[in-house]
């Protein structure tokens, strides 16, 4: 298929995603509206009422759409091509993927079973008006949550991965000797420094960086004063591809909750904050089996951070209306992951009673809450903090819980990360291997969670400043391996597994930045 061709399909498919959007008909009656004033003529009606759309800043709020829809939107293929190819083009990986969702369902179901709890009921008159007038201290309901356990953990996923193969692949052909020392054994193309270099070419070492204390040829206060201006000026704008490029050297604290919403393109209109208050409204009305889930996980994470304890309320509201969103549901139709389905109640088997369960069709494992707690520090209204989480999920935090041969998917980023320390640090990565201490035993769950948790707040943010403004995980993976390049005198000199994780127990001391710059810039290729 030709460039043309495929830009035509690309432009087709966003119209069409577009036209069933608020901003779509706020367009059309603005237009229509705008067909009134008496400087739009007849004869130029065309180039007219463009030039009032363009004044009036509604064409900035329409590239700033078709910007978001670019990027989370797999690039369009031939309309011939199956669907599930577009949403993961390997077979082997699709398998695996199916796999893994039947087994965590089967987990789900058995939980319901074995504890004789519903899926989903519909809460009582009583709970209902117990719920709703708690809600903003819905964190003090101490409900007995022993009997529950998380779906599954991070290194129940990594096993799976572990184990994963391409079945038309022979390992023994012309294959470094070093990716068999890893864990992951899939034949996948990542980058390596040349290439990551020159695609993360602003953060060198002598370009000035939020996050560094001393700035190479600029004294810092000087550049964090221009840089604030420059920030400044891109929020008036409103214009989520400068924002997106003004990311990649950091966001000033004061304007980061701004950048990233203009990023993501993420409103916080009147019909957002109705949307809102609908899926409240839906948790008071009914209880999910997946609720119990999000408050267990909570009260084994984010309840016991030192940074995020005091968001525990927001994160229920958060979570408990993100797992209603039906809307979450558009993500699948490029997530490798299908969407869960149950049967009502006596219906088993019939297809026509199939539900998709829970609604978002996400089902939360221990460490999720951790994706929504950073956000808190940014915003303090529930509805902005929801709207912003769930654009950062299905641009992003999906594709670090699917099996999929994505460059930003959990796999990738393994693989990367194996890939890195072999070939900078193989010395370290032997000898970790030999005391069986595999780097990414260790790692996966820092990357699984983005680091959430286990870097202090200010350079999380800093990290994910860069996944924003990158839009990709890969500076995850770079991240990791800088970790342990950093740790790599300590990490020598240990002999155990248990021992190498007491070296890499504490992150919190870390900063961010110079450790990705210099494990990326300083050291020879």
């Amino acid at each position: 298929m030709d460039q043309s061709s495929d830009l035509s399909l690309t432009i087709c498919h966003i119209v069409q995603r577009l036209k069933g959007t608020n901003l779509f008909s706020e367009l059309e009656r603005k237009a229509a509206e705008c067909l009134h004033c008496p400087e739009v003529k007849l004869e130029s009606l065309k180039e007219d009422v463009r030039a009032f759309l363009r004044a009036s800043g509604w064409e900035k709020k329409l590239q700033n759409a078709v910007y978001r829809e670019l990027h989370i939107q797999l690039p369009r293929s031939h309309p011939a091509v199956p669907a599930e190819h577009l949403k993961e083009p390997l077979a082997y990986m699709r398998k695996a993927q199916a796999s893994w969702e039947k087994r965590i369902l089967k987990s789900l179901n058995s939980m319901s079973a074995e504890l004789e709890v519903p899926l989903a009921r519909m809460r009582s008159a009583a709970e209902q008006k117990e719920l709703s007038d708690k809600w903003n201290e819905i964190g003090t309901d101490e409900a007995d949550l022993t009997r529950f356990r998380p779906i599954y953990a991070p290194k129940d996923f990594l096993e799976v991965l572990i184990s994963l193969r391409n079945p038309n692949h022979d390992s023994s052909e012309g294959v470094n000797a070093r990716s068999q020392w890893g864990l992951i054994q899939v034949p996948l193309n990542v980058r390596g420094i040349p290439e990551l270099r020159r695609a993360f070419s602003e953060l060198k070492l002598t370009t000035g960086q939020l996050g560094i204390e001393d700035h190479a040829h600029i004294h810092p206060d000087l550049f964090e004063s221009d840089y604030v201006q420059i920030g400044k000026k891109v929020v008036l704008e409103q214009d989520s591809a400068a924002a997106q490029q003004y990311s990649r050297q950091g966001c000033p604290t004061g304007l980061r909750a701004d950048l990233w919403t203009l990023i993501l393109n993420s409103t916080n209109q009147p019909q957002d904050v109705m949307r809102y208050e609908q899926l409240k409204a839906g948790v008071i009305k009914h209880d999910l089996l997946v609720d119990n889930l999000i408050y267990k996980d909570v009260k084994l994470t984010a309840s016991n951070d030192d940074y995020y304890f005091v968001f525990e309320d927001f994160l229920y509201q958060v979570l408990l209306c993100f797992s209603r969103d039906t809307t979450v549901l558009d993500h699948f139709k490029y997530n490798s992951a299908s969407p869960p389905t149950s049967y009502i109640q006596g219906k088993v088997g019939l297809e026509e009673f199939a539900v998709v369960y829970p609604p978002n069709g996400v089902i939360p494992f221990h460490g999720f809450s951790m994706y929504v707690a950073p956000l808190c520090f940014l915003y303090n209204e529930p509805c902005r903090l929801y709207s912003v989480f769930r654009e950062m999920y299905i641009r992003y935090f999906f594709r670090l819980h699917s099996i999929s041969s994505s460059t930003s998917g959990v796999i990738s980023l393994c693989l990367q990360f194996e890939r890195l320390l072999q070939t900078h640090l193989p010395q370290l990565f032997y000898h970790l291997r030999q005391i069986g201490a595999q780097p990414l035993r260790i790692a996966f769950k820092w990357m699984v969670r983005a680091f959430s948790g286990y870097l202090s707040t200010d350079q999380l943010l800093l990290l994910w400043d860069r996944i924003l403004g990158y839009d990709s995980l890969e500076v995850v993976a770079v991240l990791a391996a800088a970790v342990f390049a950093f740790r790599a005198e300590n990490l020598m000199e240990v002999t155990s597994l248990s021992s190498a994780e007491a070296v890499l127990a504490d992150l919190s001391t870390l900063k961010v930045m110079p450790l990705i710059q210099i494990f990326l810039f300083a050291a020879p290729i």
